[in-house]
């Protein structure tokens, strides 16, 4: 009774991490190192510019989470009724029903899948097999008087368990087991078994942190996903935007030129009036027509870069219920407002620490750095200890042999496994194609955060450009007003000809056009400059995973 008291507080002793086994998910995750970071810039006094910490919908009560459920709330195209829309609505909408980031936004679900893959090989594992077997044996004697004998057997076997991997190399396996034999000339007798096996790496496979490489391999391509998307949303945030001053754009060129031919228009009426008069010689009527074909034929263009626009905003959007025929109505003017960025070294220094690429680029670092450690691990030769303690019992029924498992009878073995390869070429290749790859990883680091700060810069330059550009010809569209103003003045004293006023007319043209594509491209500048420092989405108040800076060890 003592023997089996104590055989059983070993396999009890043995078998308890089975259940008590760490989960390796949380200590796996600690690998990485990330921390926040404060994106706050100075801001323009003035609460209601839309650059500061932007809104993404006016009515819309505080921040857009991009990891929960949206409903569209806002204006919805109506019959033929055009669907009046801000910046904030088409970006809204964007996030919500764009085709394209909806395809990423399963990317990170599916590299999860393979984070439990990778956990599953720590999960018990339960097996259960049932047996039955028959045998016939003669056996020959070499007396020659003596019959061959015959011997028959039959058995039927049940065995059942459980099995565990755990993170520190150990095998463990909890097994019971009942047998019936029945064998010719031989009492039928059963046997039944409880044991408990231990396996334990000793050199290869008896580290956690190689043994939990791949695990946290996988959550690191989870992660690495997750930034990825942020990227991706940035980038799709930025082409919305950009659409949008493209579609604003492209109604002021219509506007502009629809009112530039109302003017060639009047003024062919009126040379034609002087000419009939005898004011003005006929010349000046096929300088006047040429002028309104001209118009006409910039209306022709401007009309069909404006569809173009309204065509790739909507298939960004993909607003619910709109076809390819809904009509945009844009509520924001392409103004211009003072907006204090502070120095482009805190952009570049943002850059450093947010822009998604650059972290994900940290995270291959620290895969490589992982891949190094499952490499070195598999170059060791592999020796395990096991120990194998089972208490049995015999019967000649099959609850009687449970009850002899308080008898004497009982199993053990212990000893040591080694395996090695003479050479390990193979083993030595990976680990060094993990060590070149690690430096590569770090190089390519390196080589992103240079590509950061020039991005950034020459974001910066282009804000700075623009910002300027706007004043410029802002200032030569007043210019040219005077200019044309002065002209058709000398034109009605007959001081000029009509191709002088034309080539004033059309001087003026392009500074209008000019001018409001300076206000549009300091708009996209200044969207380009956020995403190029990975601020972007904070600005925009959009939340979602990945806003952290990725911290190398």
């Amino acid at each position: 009774m003592r023997r089996t008291a104590i055989l059983a507080a070993m396999i009890v002793a043995l078998a308890a991490p089975l259940a008590l086994a760490e989960t390796p998910g949380s200590a796996a995750r600690d690998f990485v190192d990330t921390r926040p970071v404060d994106p706050e810039l100075p801001q323009p006094a003035d609460s209601d510019a839309r650059l500061d910490r932007e809104r993404v919908r006016p009515e819309a009560a505080g921040e857009l989470d991009l990891s929960l459920p949206m409903d569209w709330t806002g204006p919805e195209p109506l019959h033929d009724m055009p669907l009046a829309l801000s910046v904030e609505d088409a970006v809204f909408l964007a996030l919500r029903h764009n085709r394209s980031l909806t395809t990423e936004q399963l990317q990170p679900a599916i590299a999860g899948t393979f984070e439990a893959v990778e956990r599953a090989v720590f999960d018990p594992v339960v097996f259960a097999e049932a047996s039955t077997g028959r045998e016939r044996a003669v056996q020959q004697f070499q007396e020659l008087d003596v019959a061959p004998a015959e011997r028959r057997t039959a058995t039927e076997r049940i065995d059942s368990g459980v099995r565990q991997r755990l993170r520190t190399g150990t095998d463990l396996e909890l097994s019971v087991s009942s047998d019936r034999s029945d064998r010719s000339g031989v009492q039928e007798q059963y046997a039944s078994r409880l044991g408990v096996t231990l396996t334990q790496a000793l050199l290869r496979g008896g580290r956690i942190e190689s043994n939990l490489a791949s695990l946290r391999q996988a959550e690191i391509d989870t992660l690495a996903s997750v930034y990825e998307l942020r990227g991706f949303a940035e980038a799709l945030v930025a082409e919305v935007e950009g659409t949008y001053w493209d579609y604003v754009l492209a109604n002021e060129r219509v506007r502009i030129f629809e009112e530039a031919l109302d003017v060639a228009e009047r003024q062919l009426e009126e040379t034609r009036r002087r000419i009939a008069v005898g004011d003005r010689p006929e010349t000046d009527e096929t300088s006047a027509q040429a002028e309104v074909a001209l118009r006409r034929q910039g209306l022709i263009d401007a009309r069909s870069g404006r569809e173009s626009s309204r065509l790739a905003l909507l298939r960004l959007m993909n607003p619910p219920g709109a076809s390819w025929d809904t009509a945009l109505d844009p509520q924001d003017e392409p103004d211009v407002v003072d907006l204090p960025l502070g120095e482009v070294g805190e952009h570049a220094q943002l850059g450093r620490s947010l822009r998604p690429d650059l972290n994900e680029a940290r995270l291959q670092i620290q895969r490589g750095e992982l891949e190094v450690v499952r490499t070195r691990a598999g170059m060791l030769p592999r020796l395990d200890f096991f120990v194998t303690l089972g208490k049995t019992g015999f019967a000649d029924s099959f609850g009687d042999s449970w009850r002899d498992l308080d008898g004497s009878g009982y199993d053990f073995r212990a000893g040591i496994q080694v395996e090695t390869p003479l050479r390990r070429r193979a083993e030595r290749a990976q680990h060094d194609r993990a060590r070149f790859s690690r430096e590569q990883a770090g190089e390519a680091v390196g080589n992103l955060r240079q590509l950061v700060d020039l991005d950034v810069r020459i974001a910066w330059l282009e804000v700075e450009r623009t910002r300027e550009q706007v004043d410029a010809v802002a200032s030569t569209r007043q210019l040219q007003e005077e200019v044309l103003r002065a002209e058709q003045a000398r034109f009605e004293v007959g001081e000029t000809t009509a191709i002088v006023v034309a080539q004033a007319q059309r001087d003026l043209l392009e500074s209008q056009l000019e001018e409001i594509d300076a206000a549009a491209s300091w708009r996209r500048a200044v969207t380009e400059l956020h995403r190029q420092s990975g601020t972007l989405l904070l600005r925009r108040g959009i939340r979602m995973s990945g806003d952290e800076e990725v911290v190398v060890r």
